[in-house]
């Protein structure tokens, strides 16, 4: 018959209490037994027996899953910061068709443009035109300076014509050859013969380019010609020599001089005298005469004087034709030969002035002219500036692709997470498309290990949220220095940015996704490996306890590659000898000091991946 229900109970009750009492015995007894394992008192602790086979060196870290291109659209308004009127939403799926249209993806507020735009408009067409100012100018300055170094220089060959014309054009060589001025004058006439080429080739350029050019464009400024240029540069020629003194009487000869107005005059000179005195010699002959026949009273008193007076004034002409050509040998002759050399030499003075302020002149102009374009080239880029961002306010969609609103968690100090009616500032990424055919993983290797990852290697990647899909990858970029993002969290951690690029393409994949990257460095064939930890330091040697007869046994162990469980065994540990996944805390007979190559412990050469 069924026991009441108190009674039950009771049974019940007492039976947990056994079951606790036993419980607790059991306890008792499992952790004297493992305290008798690590005293060494027994040989059926936690072990593992050494493997001699394969294995692979591999380097385990997490990241993150991101597009291996992507597309950032950033804002380009640098003269203020702006609004957004308008955004897609975010996750919108950017198609081939979007692109055709010119879909508008961002809306920015381009009120403030425009206002700058008007602004900046009145201020290019001021620029404009004080840059046509200043090219007419030059134009006009090229032009007068040419006349005036043509009306110098045409002053100077008249000059040099009644200097030939007065002494003739052999004793004026001769004497420029004389005074040593005759290079110096070639070489004015060169200059002058130069400038006026290039006056003249600039004046059509600056003439061609007035006709060709749209008023709406002003040209570019006319280049300075070289020669201006040369003169500008240049030191300044020595000025000429003054007017020397000269001795012209040497030239005052009928032999010396050639065919020259001089020789007219001295010529005509001459001819005076000779009619005077042949005058005087006929007077002298009729007075002779009229005195005998006076004297014998052929001839009145009368005829006797007249024939006096006439001697008289052939005898006074004599003496005029000779004071008049010793006049022009001494004092005329020297005087207008001075004279027409000092203007000839004042000529040529005048033709270098002339250049001089010519250039001078369109120096000044050319300076202006080079302002003028200067600043009218400065508005013209403001201007162009202003209206290409004016542009940038409408974003059109330019690539296929998932769009991602910028910032996140890289937002930096002041600014907005990125949505309508949001404040955008210049080159804040605004939206990201990334490119989803191309998947990659970014992570992040330790110092320790950064020195095994090289371009090339594969990788197995696993997706958190999808265990059970394992991906193929192969390393595309290995940092070359560390990562400085967060390194204020911890200055000590150095950690390199590695990008593995993921073999194919899987829809399923989104940016953001975290991921392990599991990347293969090398592979050994045929080596002896236990677990990682149960190798340990022993006086700053590499230990294992090996159980011998039951008994653990501190072996001295040569250790090589490892991951991230096992280790090779290079020496001093044989295959199948069993070894203690933990260290014992009670001393050990140690086996020996130094490590024992064991049976078949010599590995083979790495393979590096």
């Amino acid at each position: 018959m069924m026991p009441k229900l108190n009674d039950l109970l009771t049974w019940a009750k007492k039976q947990t209490r056994w079951q606790l009492l036993l419980g607790t015995t059991a306890l008792v007894v499992a952790l004297a037994f493992l305290l008798r394992g690590n005293d060494g008192t027994r040989g059926d602790a936690a072990v593992f027996v050494a493997r001699r086979g394969p294995l692979n060196i591999t380097v385990l870290e997490g990241g993150s899953i991101q597009a291996l291109e992507s597309q950032e659209i950033k804002c380009e308004i640098r003269s203020a910061p702006t609004k957004i009127l308008r955004i897609v939403e975010e996750g919108y799926l950017v198609t081939p068709d979007d692109i055709a249209t010119n879909k508008v993806l961002v809306e920015l507020d381009a009120s403030e443009l425009q206002k700058q735009i008007v602004q900046q408009d009145i201020s290019y067409e001021s620029a404009r035109a004080s840059l046509i100012d200043a090219q007419e100018n030059y134009a006009i300055q090229l032009g007068q300076s040419l006349s005036d170094i043509k009306a110098a220089e045409q002053k100077a060959r008249f000059a040099r014509m009644d200097f030939d014309k007065f002494l003739s054009t052999n004793v004026t060589e001769k004497l420029i050859e004389q005074l040593g001025i005759e290079k110096e004058l070639a070489a004015t006439q060169t200059d002058i013969n130069q400038l006026t080429s290039a006056v003249l080739a600039s004046a059509s350029d600056e003439t061609s380019a007035a006709a060709t050019n749209a008023p709406s464009a002003p040209a570019e400024s006319p280049a300075l010609p070289s020669v201006l240029t040369n003169m500008m540069t240049s030191p300044l020629a020595e000025p000429l020599v003054p007017v020397p003194s000269v001795d012209f009487s040497k030239y005052a000869q009928f032999e010396t001089l050639g065919d020259s107005e001089a020789k007219q005059k001295l010529r005509k000179l001459a001819d005076d005298l000779q009619v005077a005195q042949k005058e005087l010699t006929q007077a002298q002959n009729n007075l002779n005469g009229t005195k005998r026949l006076y004297a014998k009273g052929y001839v009145t008193k009368t005829d006797l004087e007249r024939d006096e007076l006439a001697y008289e004034n052939s005898r006074l002409k004599v003496q005029t034709a000779e004071t008049a050509r010793d006049l022009f040998l001494k004092y005329d002759f020297a005087k207008s030969a001075e004279e027409y050399l000092s203007k000839y030499i004042e000529a040529t003075r005048e033709v270098v002035r002339a250049r001089r302020a010519g250039v001078a002149k369109v120096a000044q102009a050319q300076a202006k002219l080079k302002s003028a374009q200067g600043l009218f080239n400065i508005q013209s880029r403001t201007r162009k500036d202003l209206y290409e961002q004016l542009a940038k306010c409408n974003i059109t969609a330019q690539k296929p692709g998932l769009v991602v609103y910028g910032g996140g968690r890289d937002l930096r100090f002041g600014e907005e997470r990125v949505m309508e009616g949001a404040t955008v500032r210049d080159r804040q990424t605004i939206i990201t498309i990334p490119d989803m055919t191309k998947m990659s993983v970014q992570v992040k290797i330790h110092e320790s290990y950064i020195k095994k990852i090289k371009k090339g290697q594969a990788a197995r990647i696993t997706v958190d949220a999808y265990p059970d899909q394992v991906l193929d990858g192969e390393v595309t970029k290995v940092g070359v220095l560390p990562d400085s993002q967060n390194r204020w969290l911890n200055p000590d951690m150095k950690v390199y940015l590695t990008t593995i690029t993921i073999n194919g393409t899987h829809d399923w994949l989104k940016p953001g996704m975290s991921a392990k990257c599991e990347i293969l460095v090398a592979r050994l064939d045929d080596v002896v490996h236990v677990p990682i930890q149960s190798v340990t330091t022993w006086n700053g040697q590499q230990v294992c306890y090996v159980l011998n007869g039951g008994k653990p046994e501190r072996r001295l162990v040569e250790i090589g590659e490892n991951n991230d469980e096992f280790v090779e065994i290079r020496n001093g540990l044989r295959e199948g000898e069993r070894v203690l996944l933990r260290p014992v805390a009670s001393p050990v007979p140690q086996q020996a000091t130094e490590p024992t190559p064991g049976k078949n412990t010599e590995p083979k050469p790495a393979k590096e991946n």
